[in-house]
């Protein structure tokens, strides 16, 4: 069985078109949809898709693989549902802005700084600004192809230092220690081989700002030409969010970034469920 798709961009990126995901998929139809995933860049857009539950949600999900519970990020996972990952900017009790307002600010792949980085992220849209929050997306497997010999030679033994490091408005001493003993140092591999595709893609992003073995002087240079690289826009998509948007990337082969230009005011609310990977790097000592 074939789906009905809508490029996106040159880069990355299909709309699937028609497709209603609170209503059982089949078998076949699951098979078209896995094989459009990794066949167009790792990023699919489902459309209007209002009628979705969070059940529904966490059900598609998980036919994809092992569910994620955001054991290293409690605060933020949904009381009832902790499959669930609540990317929300509504206000604290006390009034202060939610610690979600600057979810996802810098560019980066899903629980790269955990021991299990995610395989994939689905994420619906239930209230978004009328103008600005995009989201973009680079084709990691792109950047990395389009390396030279010589650099390749150089990224091809060295791991990035990984950390769960965030902007927090009330971030204090414990909450900070917290966050430590939780997400530890991880070194993550540069380049990694994609399980399934077996096309080898840059794991690197704006939150590593160290190569293990070497100084953050020494490292700084290398990592801010491979962002510089990773994210022009000839490898990106920018996703404009719709109410109802369900959006599934894949974090083996792109790296994303939340965009926080939206007026102050305005609902910006998303939940998502993280799909499990294989393990890999270490904790550094």
């Amino acid at each position: 069985m074939s789906v009905t798709l809508r490029k996106l961009s040159h880069a990355l990126g299909a709309e699937v078109v028609g497709t209603d995901l609170s209503q059982p998929l089949g078998n076949a139809a699951f098979a078209a949809i896995h094989d459009a995933f990794l066949s167009h860049g790792g990023v699919l857009l489902f459309r209007n898709q209002q009628a979705l539950t969070r059940e529904g949600h966490i059900a598609f999900s998980r036919r994809f693989g092992e569910l994620d519970r955001h054991d290293n990020l409690p605060r933020d996972r949904h009381p009832e549902y902790p499959e669930l990952l609540m990317v929300t900017n509504a206000p604290k009790p006390d009034g202060k802005p939610g610690d979600g307002k600057y979810t996802g600010q810098l560019w980066h792949s899903d629980l790269s700084f955990t021991l299990v980085p995610a395989m994939a992220s689905v994420l619906r849209a239930i209230a978004v600004p009328p103008v600005g929050g995009d989201t973009m997306f680079a084709n990691m497997t792109l950047a990395y192809e389009q390396l030279s010999d010589g650099m390749k030679r150089i990224v091809a033994g060295l791991d990035g230092i990984h950390t769960g490091t965030r902007k927090i408005v009330d971030l204090s001493a414990d909450r900070a220690e917290e966050s430590r003993r939780l997400n530890p140092p991880i070194a993550q591999p540069v380049v990694r081989v994609h399980p399934e595709t077996g096309r080898k893609a840059l794991y690197i992003g704006e939150k590593v700002k160290c190569f293990a073995g070497m100084t953050e002087a020494e490292s700084q240079p290398i990592i801010d030409f491979l962002c510089r690289h990773c994210f022009r826009p000839q490898f990106c998509y920018r996703h404009a969010w719709q109410p109802g948007d369900v959006l599934m990337w894949d974090n083996r082969s792109t790296c994303h970034v939340a965009l926080g230009d939206y007026e102050d005011g305005f609902a910006r609310h998303l939940e998502r469920t993280t799909i499990m990977g294989t393990p890999s790097g270490y904790v550094l000592n």
